[in-house]
């Protein structure tokens, strides 16, 4: 069971089109593995309130939703480049050769190094987000292509020049880095916007596929994955291997949500868990007001809902 390989995990336009139907000056989202709806929610002048268990979300929503007008210098960029190709006296972050080339290997260890130099989170955050891009851009190319690369620094730099403008909407966005469960727990909106990851049975760095290695990137190795499986055990977004035990996790983190007012839960619908059976477990806890679905299935096979409650 892993059907979100295949399947795309949200589609922005219906998500945005809906929750304009919805009055709140404040929204959190639990998993947040893109800050895509985070950066429109500020432009409406919403607070709002991000998490990923994943630092790969959550770095991604610093530098885009916490984020109110911070940029990158000239210097930042310089610092973040310098002596990136040249080799120290071994790896610090040995993983990086398990994604990449030696020499690549080596340019990232000492970005990510330099990037550590910079004066505020919010500029290492955003450095850190453009140096996932360059990252896919490496692993996007095969044997066949490897001769059209352009070197990395050139990469970062144009990656930086082309970055989004950041919206300051005047409001103390924060994001964190926890699982849903307790960041739901110990946060207050008017809105909850909860997009459900898809369900697997895999364990985190299979689950992620080739994504894993900006994890890696980030945590500075690889030595942290079972921790990290253990602490977001019997957590909803973790491998499970029954329809009845992703329902009863959603239930107990829906449960934990009793004090936001209004909910706009995303799912996709693609084989293994129904809208009905979705409806149903939130129907455990409140009262389901609006089922709203775009259906894709002549191009992917799936559906898109968005249950509001």
């Amino acid at each position: 069971m892993n059907l979100s390989k295949n399947t795309p995990k949200s589609w922005l336009a219906f998500e945005l089109n809906v929750l304009r139907r919805l009055k709140f000056e404040s929204a959190i989202l639990p998993f947040c593995d893109n800050a895509n709806v985070g950066m429109y929610l500020k432009r409406w002048n919403s607070r709002v309130l991000a998490n990923d268990a994943l630092q790969i979300g959550w770095i991604k929503a610093v530098a885009a939703i916490q984020n109110n007008g911070e940029k990158l210098s000239d210097d930042d960029v310089n610092t973040v480049l310098e002596d990136a190709y040249v080799p120290q006296y071994r790896l610090q972050n040995s993983s990086l050769r398990n994604w990449f080339g030696e020499t690549d290997a080596w340019w990232f260890d000492n970005v990510r190094n330099n990037i550590e130099r910079l004066a505020s989170p919010t500029a290492k955050a955003i450095a850190l987000t453009v140096g996932m891009s360059v990252g896919d851009y490496v692993l996007s190319f095969t044997e066949d292509t490897r001769e059209f690369r352009q070197p990395l620094s050139n990469v970062f730099r144009r990656v930086w020049s082309v970055l989004p403008e950041t919206f300051n909407n005047s409001n103390n966005n924060s994001c964190q880095n926890k699982n849903a469960y307790d960041f739901i727990a110990e946060n207050y909106a008017d809105l909850m916007f909860l997009r459900l990851p898809a369900a697997h049975n895999q364990i985190p760095k299979t689950h992620l596929g080739r994504n894993a290695w900006r994890e890696e990137w980030l945590r500075g190795g690889d030595d942290f994955w079972m921790d990290f499986e253990r602490q977001q055990a019997n957590r909803l977004g973790t491998a499970v291997e029954t329809k009845s035990q992703y329902l009863r996790l959603l239930e107990e983190t829906l449960i934990t949500a009793k004090h936001i007012g209004t909910w706009a839960i995303a799912h996709v619908e693609d084989g293994f868990i129904s809208t009905q059976e979705i409806v149903e477990t939130i129907g455990h806890t409140r009262r389901v007001d609006t089922i709203f679905t775009k259906d894709f299935s002549e191009l992917t096979g799936t559906k898109a809902v968005i249950i509001t409650a």
